[in-house]
């Protein structure tokens, strides 16, 4: 590690630990909706809210993606969205509630079996209690482990969920060493731009673990902020970046 790569990395975990120590929010914005917002911060009685949110949310807008569970809890009728109720939908019934009247999903129908599978999996390996997954204090590499045993949860929303966990909810781990930092289009344009490795989700990630080994997704919310806020694409702004005395791409 080169003196710029540390300094990087120590003003980014510098914002990341104010963002990680910050008090807990009463209420997690995930969508925006406010009836969404509290079934997904619901960790007492609807745990499963949230682990469906994570796995819904890829490959369209986040926000969209986590507003699927309410949408789908107000489509079905339910009184209660519980794992009882929910867990006995068929397959297809799952499909029909997601696809219509409009799809939730850029792929409601491979989506839908994702759904499917992770309330069948809570029913069954969980007792119902999705909450199961992060309780008593579990090893990182154990919650990112059974996550990854979901259907359709790759490394990326393992590691997500995991983090936002940690970071936003303050459920304690026994460590941080397993929580990756989720290298999606923003984190990696900014590792790239800072002159870290290139926009490689991989490389990303390897870097990260590289750049501090104790918790590498401590550095994930202040990428992710900056390049949504600061670090765009086209027409950056980058004046208004408190990364811009270390970054290669902005002369002094």
């Amino acid at each position: 590690m080169n003196a710029n790569e540390r300094a990087i990395r120590d003003k980014l975990l510098q914002h990341g630990r104010d963002l990680f120590d910050a008090r807990k929010e009463e209420r997690i914005e995930f969508t925006g909706n406010p009836d969404a917002d509290a079934l997904l911060n619901d960790l007492g009685t609807h745990p499963h809210a949230f682990v469906l949110g994570c796995l819904m949310d890829r490959q369209m807008r986040y926000k969209k993606a986590w507003l699927i569970p309410y949408t789908i809890s107000q489509r079905s009728g339910f009184s209660k969205f519980s794992v009882e109720d929910l867990s006995e939908l068929t397959l297809e019934q799952v499909k029909e509630l997601m696809s219509k009247p409009e799809p939730l999903h850029r792929f409601a129908d491979k989506m839908s079996c994702v759904f499917y599978s992770a309330l069948q999996r809570i029913a069954k390996e969980y007792a119902g209690d999705a909450s199961r997954i992060w309780a008593d204090e579990p090893s990182s590499a154990e919650v990112v482990y059974r996550f990854l045993q979901f259907h359709g949860a790759g490394p990326k929303i393992a590691t997500m969920a995991a983090n936002i966990l940690a970071r936003e909810f303050k459920v304690r781990f026994a460590d941080f060493y397993s929580v990756d930092i989720s290298a999606d289009v923003q984190v990696c344009r900014v590792f790239a731009r800072l002159g870290l490795c290139p926009s490689d989700p991989t490389q990303v990630v390897y870097k990260a673990r590289a750049l501090y080994p104790e918790f590498p997704g401590m550095m994930d919310s202040p990428c992710w902020e900056i390049g949504e806020n600061w670090c765009r694409p086209h027409d950056p702004h980058c004046n208004d970046c408190y990364m811009r005395d270390l970054c290669p791409k902005l002369p002094l």
